[in-house]
């Protein structure tokens, strides 16, 4: 499992979710799915090394004000970008959250439950994971595709598991990925850094397990947006149909590109 994962030096989360076993026993193609978080401080090493991975359609899931505060050190040209101008904020959604709240570790993981319950609905979100599979279905022999948001695990854990989804891919392995982004991340070993960041940056005093859930993952988050969307839409499947356009006709297509 953590051979999926590729360390880079100023990108964090980075790694190939592909593999998978999918629809009918076929196994997803390595090498053709990414996911990470942001490259706003990808080091010229790590630019080297996405190169070579012919990554061809970018979906950026993070907002307007997040690309400008981060940047993007990649890619240069030669990649389709998507993402929505969409849901632009002044503050992080969970950076006001903690402005606002006196909060414990379960507070926080119940934030994080209802940010999941929103997220499949949001416009700016439903624009480019729509975008997203529309790319999917036109992927060329020896192009690749890569998802990333900030940190790489919401936005982007909602949508791998998604791609997953329709590819067939089991939901215990769905979830076996999304909660790789614990490894990924280096969540245990960052957690004090974040904690006196954070503290300092709000003027807080908050024990580090406040933050846990906003470097990390829990199954819980992603199991809320999975049932959230069979609530609201009937099933995944119909989410994935009427909500992303990813009908019985497109997901095929999807599948004889990326499964082997």
């Amino acid at each position: 499992m953590k051979d999926r994962i590729k360390p880079l030096e100023g990108v964090r989360n980075f790694r190939d979710f592909g593999g998978y076993e999918g629809s009918e026993g076929a196994r997803i193609r390595s090498g053709k799915l990414y996911r990470s978080g942001h490259f706003g401080e990808a080091s010229d090493n790590d630019l080297a090394a996405i190169d070579l991975m012919t990554i061809t359609v970018q979906a950026d899931l993070r907002r307007p004000d997040e690309r400008e505060r981060h940047g993007d050190k990649w890619p240069v040209s030669g990649v389709r970008k998507l993402y929505s101008d969409l849901g632009r904020e002044t503050d992080a959604p969970h950076i006001n959250f903690l402005k606002h709240v006196v909060a414990d570790g379960e507070a926080a993981k119940q934030w994080m439950c209802e940010y999941y319950q929103e997220a499949p609905y949001r416009p700016a979100l439903v624009d480019t994971y729509t975008a997203w599979f529309d790319h999917l279905a036109n992927l060329q022999e020896g192009e690749a595709a890569l998802v990333n948001c900030a940190a790489g695990k919401d936005r982007t854990g909602i949508l791998c598991a998604l791609t997953h989804h329709a590819l067939g891919v089991s939901k215990d392995e769905i979830f076996a990925d999304y909660e790789l982004t614990n490894t990924a991340a280096d969540v245990d070993e960052r957690l004090p850094e974040a904690r006196d960041y954070f503290n300092t940056l709000l003027e807080k005093s908050y024990d580090a397990e406040v933050y846990r859930p906003f470097l990390g993952v829990e199954r819980r988050f992603l199991e809320t947006a999975l049932s959230t969307m069979e609530t609201e839409s009937g099933s995944l499947d119909t989410y994935l149909a009427e909500t992303l356009g990813v009908d019985a006709a497109k997901r095929e297509r999807i599948r004889k590109i990326l499964l082997d």
